[in-house]
């Protein structure tokens, strides 16, 4: 029987990350797509909250983005935002700056083409731990981006994490292949072992339309999924709006008998 923490979200919430808006403004200097505008009518067609990656090399985020979509998020209070990015790097500036909902620790490279995998422990533990304490310090809530490993989870709260955030890219690449399921049980499990541990659950990277309904009705206890690449993809053919409103309805599928 699986067994799930008596404070299992009745719905798990969709945080859209605006990447790909930005990294497609950044083509021209016309200031089009507006990053804040995509914000708004995603939280308007009722996403959850807001997530963004600013990179050192400012690709797509750049620094003012995060300045204006911390001062756009006081209009929407019940709304989360969320900066994802390596503590080692820029992040910490950010968090000192706009006191963010929750900060997501990434391993990313300053170069990284994307994120691709979790922290290591025990060996990334000491110089994790005091800037955890740090973050918690300025109000945010910290997640650790973790690869699904079960062992890793009792480490991540040790060092003093509030939640983790599974890779979930091995479990999107398995999708249409005969490792589906083993995939599946391993997210399973690691976010079972992290519920175990006092940790709350995230879950990113490559979630979809198709894929999202079948891992979250299978991996108890996600409290938030961000969801950016194939969510903007699906934008620009479907419109914002009715994007974020296929995205809760597998969100919803996934929790057919709760409220």
């Amino acid at each position: 029987m699986t067994v799930v923490s008596a404070d299992h979200p009745p719905r798990t919430a969709l945080s859209v990350n605006l990447n790909k808006v930005a990294l497609v403004r950044n083509t021209r200097h016309l200031g089009i797509p507006s990053v804040t505008r995509a914000a708004t009518l995603c939280l308007q067609a009722g996403a959850a909250g807001i997530t963004v990656h600013p990179r050192p090399d400012e690709r797509h985020i750049r620094a003012h983005d995060v300045y204006d979509l911390a001062h756009m998020l006081k209009d929407w209070p019940d709304r989360e935002f969320n900066i994802e990015g390596n503590p080692f790097h820029n992040l910490m500036g950010f968090v000192e700056a706009v006191r963010p909902h929750q900060v997501t620790f990434v391993p990313d490279s300053e170069g990284q083409f994307t994120s691709d995998h979790g922290w290591n422990f025990p060996a990334d533990a000491d110089r994790l731990r005091p800037l955890i304490a740090q973050a918690q310090a300025l109000g945010a809530r910290v997640s650790l981006f973790m690869d699904a490993e079960p062992a890793a989870m009792a480490a991540a709260k040790a060092v003093g994490a509030d939640r983790v955030e599974l890779y979930t890219e091995p479990y999107a690449a398995a999708w249409n292949t005969p490792q589906r399921a083993e995939q599946l049980e391993r997210f399973r499990a690691a976010a079972q072992a992290a519920l175990d541990a006092g940790l709350g659950v995230n879950a990113g990277h490559d979630l979809n339309r198709d894929n999202l309904t079948a891992f979250l009705s299978t991996v108890l206890g996600v409290r938030e999924v961000s969801i950016g690449h194939a969510l903007i993809g699906d934008a620009l053919e479907l419109g914002y709006s009715a994007t974020i409103a296929a995205y809760l309805s597998c969100v919803d599928e996934a929790f057919p008998n709760r409220t």
